[in-house]
């Protein structure tokens, strides 16, 4: 330990006195909670050696400078248990979870991480005060190790023993102990950075004090933590193996989205460069789920596909209601028509994606579980399910039919207003799922029925089983049939032997005899499918979606106002006529279309990176809109937009 470390209350006096004096006086006058944040970069501009023996010594340096400020607040006429927290660390202190180790003990650490599970709160012994029943001497304990309470093993008043002698017993005074609030969290690597085929790792971290009830399962945060050892027990034995577990001393919620995507300034040219493409559409068409062969109704699928990806502007109402932007997507098919493939490509493909399916999925798993002793203490604990997880991001779920009926119920809040409540366990919590949900459907009895020209898409999907007002949520629904035409059938075919003659052999890959086509096409651009359609990587496309999501919102024109409301107008009037001359049963494109219209646009428009959504986006939101009504023979959308919100 470096001098200024041994003299770190002098040195902390001196920074809160003068650099954080506005701070203290909030303090003392109770305006703001008994806690001080301190960016790293500001205590290093004040004392750079001071500001290094933090990371490398923070117990007893941040526990001296805890005491200083007490003392400050004292001398202040204001008696104030106040609690000092470093954040912003430096980029150099900056851990991966799975790479901390011993070297990393009881410093200061940073790691991106994701929210998994969050428990109850409960208070905790910090200082725990006993009375010698002999002689009433008070001894106080300071209590280190939160799985296990240190009791005094002799009175330093009357030198009597608490152990085998029994000459004394020690009682607890809970009301002159210090305790503080605590609460355990769950944190995990970023899916994005776990390596390929590997789990990501959890670990379990102590929130206490000002923390507590400050983080939600879903959260991403950056969490400065300092990595602490326990020591395993085995039959009641202490083992020379310790278990990691990480005390919080401060976190950084991410307010802007997508910054794990780190975009150099060249990478930004070129996604500006390729954004002003006249074939763009039909660039970001090729690039979703290249290995599956695009044919009939395919085309327009992936086209829509492309627009749910880059999705609507989500707003806040002067009202406090939420606006969603989220584009929801159901493809309904016969078997065989790659509809699971092309859920698994999106779930990797999008920022922050995620994939389930239907037949393993619970409620809970789609959106929270309560678990009792989670973090081994006995206390419930909130575990994220899917939708969480999939907070900006999408939610891919394959066998969508195949999940219970009460299950599926709880997914119509999430779609609608991007929100879950949950009260389980003691716990109440209301968790953001603000996710695309992109879902694959099929038939009860093995294929769908033929349906004639005129038929509604609602009896198609009728015989899925889904029930109507899921189906009411669903911004575009697709009808894919496995349809014989010899011509189709010989492309497809040929396409399928060509995607598997150019693929490596898992084993080969797995034996490192052979480069895995995965890897290695971080710094490329373009691809060419097995087709010799050119398209995007998926690394660069993720990027591409991330940095438009990032910084594009934009807004209807007038010009693409006035399209919708046309097309809306044209729509509803088209249907009055026909009423009143008692030719049409049919009732006319709803609000709820409408609003999926507005989303489709705004995406187009995000997808060319423009601020203002043109009549071109318009028209091509118009034209995806009216493709996929026609092709799924859409006549009465009564049946399919009358669910209850």
């Amino acid at each position: 330990m470096t001098m200024a470390a041994h003299d770190s209350s002098a040195r902390w006096r001196t920074f809160l006195t003068e650099a954080k004096e506005d701070d203290i006086v909030m303090l003392v006058s109770k305006q703001a909670p008994p806690c001080i944040e301190i960016p790293f970069h500001e205590l290093q501009g004040f004392d750079p050696e001071f500001a290094d023996d933090v990371l490398e010594h923070p117990r007893q340096i941040l526990n001296r400078g805890c005491q200083t400020l007490s003392e400050i607040c004292r001398e202040r006429g204001e008696e104030i248990d106040a609690v000092l927290r470093v954040g912003e660390l430096p980029r150099d202190s900056r851990r991966s979870l799975r790479d901390i180790g011993a070297a990393d003990i009881e410093r200061l650490r940073s790691v991106d991480a994701i929210v998994t599970k969050i428990s109850e709160l409960k208070p905790r012994l910090h200082r725990a005060v006993f009375t010698c029943e002999v002689c009433d001497k008070i001894i106080e304990v300071e209590q280190e190790n939160e799985r296990e309470l240190i009791e005094p093993l002799q009175c330093p008043g009357c030198e009597k023993s608490a152990g085998r002698s029994r000459e004394t017993r020690f009682t607890l005074v809970v009301n002159i102990s210090k305790m503080v609030n605590n609460q355990w969290i769950e944190i995990q690597e970023l899916p994005e950075n776990v390596p390929s085929g590997a789990q990501p790792t959890r670990g379990s971290v102590l929130v206490e004090g000002d923390k507590v009830n400050r983080h939600l399962p879903g959260e991403r945060i950056v969490a400065n933590v300092m990595p602490v050892v326990r020591s395993e027990v085995r039959r009641n034995r202490k083992t020379p193996m310790f278990d990691i577990i990480y005390h919080l001393v401060s976190s950084e919620h991410e307010n802007t989205p997508f910054t794990e995507f780190k975009i150099s300034e060249e990478e930004r040219e070129q996604i500006l460069e390729i954004s002003r493409r006249e074939d763009l559409l039909r660039l970001m068409q090729q690039s979703i789920a290249p290995s599956v062969f695009a044919t009939g109704v395919m085309h327009y699928v992936k086209r829509s596909l492309a627009l749910q990806l880059f999705g609507g502007v989500s707003r806040i109402n002067p009202d406090r209601t939420r606006s969603r932007g989220e584009i929801h997507v159901l493809l309904m098919g016969d078997p065989g028509v790659a509809k699971s493939q092309v859920l698994d490509y999106m779930s990797k493909l999008s920022p922050r994606g995620k994939l389930a399916s239907g037949g393993g999925v619970s409620r809970a798993g789609l959106t929270a579980a309560a678990v009792r002793d989670a973090f081994g203490d006995g206390r419930f604990a909130l575990e994220a399910g899917i939708l969480p997880l999939s907070d900006r991001g999408l939610a891919a779920i394959d066998e969508f039919d195949k999940i219970n009926e009460e299950d599926r119920r709880a997914i119509h809040p999430a779609m609608e207003q991007g929100m879950i409540h949950i009260s389980k366990g003691g716990i109440t919590a209301t968790l953001p799922a603000r996710c695309a949900i992109l879902a694959a459907a099929n038939p009860k009895d093995g294929r769908f029925s033929k349906r004639g020209p005129n038929q509604s898409v609602i009896r198609s999907y009728n015989e899925t089983g889904l029930p109507p007002p899921l189906a009411s949520r669903f911004d575009i629904i697709w009808m894919i049939r496995d349809e014989i035409r010899v011509e189709d059938d010989e492309r497809i075919a040929r396409h399928i032997l060509a995607v598997r003659t150019q693929g490596v052999s898992e084993t080969k890959v797995d034996e490192s005899l052979d480069l895995n086509p995965m890897e290695g096409r971080e710094d490329q651009i373009f691809a060419t499918g097995a087709d010799g359609t050119e398209h995007l990587t998926i690394e660069f496309l993720r990027k591409f979606i991330a940095y438009a999501k990032r910084n594009i919102h934009p807004d209807l024109s007038e010009d693409a106002r006035a399209l919708i409301l046309e097309y809306y107008t044209d729509e509803r009037q088209s249907f009055g006529r026909e009423d009143q001359m008692g030719e049409s049963e049919v009732i006319p494109i709803t609000a709820r279309a409408l609003e999926a219209l507005i989303r489709l646009t705004e995406a187009h428009a995000k997808m060319h990176l423009r601020e203002i959504a043109t009549a071109d986006d318009a028209k091509v939101a118009l034209a995806v809109f009216r493709h996929w009504r026609e092709e799924s023979g859409i006549e009465d959308e009564s049946e399919l937009y009358s669910g209850v919100s």
